[in-house]
């Protein structure tokens, strides 16, 4: 699964990224933290297939490229044993307003991950956060917490999600947002 950088003409102009082939089912496109573009294509989709791709979305990817370099600000995390009592501390702040609905007390995790703040394994009852929240504001950790927690209740970000979301904490899309302006970096070895 070793990765090749390429690079496709557009009307909008060249792009770079990242071809991963994958033992997968559909073409992948992100934007990846530090700003680059990664696909990930099934063994069956040729390298011309995956740069016709790019090129049909070069807006999406130039833009979304666009947004990263005017707000990431560079977030490097903290080591694992100086986040997880931060982790630990947001995920105890948030449970007890889960806790009347239902939800389970979860296992914690804490990673460094390079596109997401946080994952809930629902039907384990597993939450993992993202070394680089601690290094970041406490209401945005409570929201990636209560967030995570809520997919106990709601394993996808269907209305019945949004709606205890919006009960439980009215500001969670300006928090959402806020978080945004910060771009992952790969901590240091």
């Amino acid at each position: 699964m070793a990765e090749e950088l390429r690079r496709v003409d557009t009307p909008l102009g060249p792009i770079q990224y990242f071809l991963t082939v994958k033992s997968i089912k559909n073409i992948n496109l992100r934007i990846r933290a530090d700003g680059t573009a990664a696909v990930s294509v099934p063994r069956r989709v040729s390298k011309a297939r995956a740069d016709d791709f790019v090129r049909s979305r070069a807006d999406w990817v130039l833009e979304h490229q666009r947004r990263r370099t005017e707000l990431g600000t560079p977030l490097v995390p903290p080591e694992k044993g100086e986040a997880l009592p931060v982790l630990t501390a947001a995920l105890e702040r948030m449970y007890p307003l889960v806790a009347p609905l239902g939800a389970k007390k979860p296992a914690l995790k804490v990673r460094f991950m390079t596109s997401r703040w946080g994952s809930c394994h629902w039907a384990k009852g597993i939450v993992t956060l993202n070394t680089a929240l601690a290094a970041v504001e406490e209401g945005l950790r409570d929201y990636v917490a209560l967030h995570e927690l809520v997919h106990l209740l709601h394993p996808d970000h269907g209305p019945g999600f949004y709606a205890v979301m919006d009960a439980l904490m009215p500001d969670w899309q300006t928090r959402r947002r806020a978080l945004r302006r910060y771009a992952l970096e790969r901590p240091p070895k």
